[in-house]
């Protein structure tokens, strides 16, 4: 596949979207650190923070600097109304577009 990181990209979206809504209200490594756990070993900072700003841009996260136990204050975010409804279309698409790709490869299996 030439260009995969597209499709990542806005595949991890819909996880983050759904990390943070999980957890009611999380930090960037935290959400990392849940990527990972999920199978997602290739993602790092430099992938996830840039997304949670581009989600926060949309107006789908909330973010509210918080005092840190470890250090320095912490941006936390949480999912506002547009991002309940973005996470809604998400699991929508891509419950469509993994019914149509699983169909093909079990169509085609053994053929």
């Amino acid at each position: 596949m030439q260009d995969k990181s597209q499709l990542l990209k806005g595949v991890l979206e819909g996880c983050i979207l759904k990390i943070v809504k999980h957890k009611k209200e999380t930090y960037g490594y935290e959400v990392v650190t849940e990527l990972r756990t999920f199978g997602f070993g290739q993602c790092t900072e430099g992938t996830v923070y840039p997304l949670l700003t581009r989600l926060e841009k949309r107006k789908s996260l909330a973010s509210q600097k918080k005092e840190s136990p470890l250090g320095p204050q912490r941006k936390y975010y949480s999912l506002t109304e547009e991002g309940e409804q973005e996470l809604e279309e998400f699991t929508r698409i891509w419950g469509e577009f993994k019914g149509f790709v699983d169909g093909i490869f079990k169509y085609y299996e053994g053929k």
